[in-house]
């Protein structure tokens, strides 16, 4: 089996790939590999509307569960209401879309990958796929080319008994026991009885414990007032944060000639986590390629993800200051500081397009730090 494109890993990166090429390169054959069962994994993923631009919403329109006008931060001193849009795309609607824009037969779900080069992908059961262009997919794997810090959460869906009163996301509720790390509550309503409620840390370590963290989950329901309920689906998950790192040396590390995606790339929020927006453009700049030549699309993605990573050299400051230098139970002091702001600043902040003032801006004032090690922060290399 050859193909023009073999994309491994068949998560979000890789999954918004494949759409964007069926729509806007269908003489290209491109197949997905993955060792589960479906595209996607289990999980949901979030933007704000001033993340992408129109177009990309247009065309990422089939992912979203659900999509709110403004959301909402509570934090120990303040509750604010921001005037920007919020979408949830799940994970289901994305296997669905894929299915439906890909031929079967180059979906390879349930495949295990032994190995891959520049020409193609080995997979345990010793076949051979051949390949004009291998991308690697595959999500964050461990390197010590990066210093990483970690968000990890664990999400409960519940339906209720009556209607709970939601009607917009509430982002962080930072208004709890601020236990390893900055921590906070995290919902989507879905609609009037059922709710997405997760419980978030950023955290120095990424151990997990589920059964803790949903007794927490239960407690801020119950506190919350959201009276008899039943769970109907749960989801976890460790995600890197990034305080510094080599973007080359990451990039060398895989295999000669084999661009990367999604995680695996560098392509995420260094603060946030957040990696629907990144995943949307990269698969943008693949269906824009003028000819699909190995070395242009190796060249190409590996220019993209060096130069996100480098233009995100602000943000690997702020995530420094929130790890090095706020004790664990202040660190929500740095965020409740951040979200004092005018809207613009926040909506371009998440956007990874904070202008020369805003970054400025965001540093003005009392620092919610010590202002020595606030310094010592700003002061050391990435």
């Amino acid at each position: 089996m050859d193909f023009d494109l073999i994309l491994v890993g068949g998560g979000l990166a890789s999954g918004l790939a494949g759409l964007r090429l069926a729509a806007r390169r269908p003489e290209l054959r491109v197949a997905i590999v993955e060792a589960g069962e479906r595209i996607g994994g289990d999980h949901i993923w979030s933007s704000f509307d001033t993340d992408m631009t129109p177009a990309q919403r247009d065309w990422t329109a089939p992912l979203y569960a659900a999509r709110w006008p403004r959301y909402d931060v509570r934090f120990p001193a303040f509750t604010r209401t921001l005037p920007h849009g919020y979408a949830s795309a799940r994970s289901a609607l994305l296997d669905a879309a894929v299915r439906a824009a890909m031929p079967a037969d180059r979906l390879l779900l349930g495949r295990k990958v032994r190995g891959l080069d520049a020409a193609g992908v080995t997979l345990e059961t010793g076949e051979r796929l051949g390949a004009r262009v291998v991308i690697d997919g595959r999500g964050h794997a461990p390197t010590t080319a990066l210093e990483l810090a970690w968000q990890k959460f664990v999400g409960l869906e519940i339906e209720t008994l009556r209607p709970h009163g939601l009607a917009m996301p509430l982002i962080m509720d930072a208004r709890v026991d601020q236990a390893d790390g900055y921590r906070f509550v995290y919902v989507l309503p879905w609609d009037e009885r059922r709710l997405l409620i997760e419980d978030t840390c950023y955290s120095d370590d990424p151990g997990l414990d589920v059964e803790a963290v949903k007794a927490r989950i239960e407690a801020w329901a119950l506190g919350a007032g959201l009276g008899p309920h039943g769970v109907v689906g749960a989801e976890r998950g460790v995600l890197p944060l990034a305080l510094a790192g080599n973007i080359e040396a990451l990039w060398e590390a895989g295999a000669p000639g084999v661009a990367r995606l999604g995680m695996r790339a560098g392509l995420f929020h260094p603060l946030t986590g957040y990696s629907f927006p990144d995943a949307v453009r990269t698969a943008d700049l693949l269906a824009d390629l003028p000819r699909f030549d190995p070395d242009l699309v190796y060249s190409a993605v590996r220019a993209h993800a060096t130069r996100t990573w480098h233009g995100r050299r602000y943000y690997r400051t702020l995530a420094r200051m929130l790890f090095r230098a706020a004790a664990p139970s202040a660190r929500y002091r740095v965020l409740q500081h951040f979200y004092r702001l005018p809207d613009a600043i926040v909506a371009r902040f998440y956007a990874g397009a904070s202008t020369r003032t805003d970054k400025l801006r965001i540093l003005a004032g009392r620092p919610p730090v010590p202002v020595g090690r606030a310094l010592a922060v700003m002061l050391g290399v990435d």
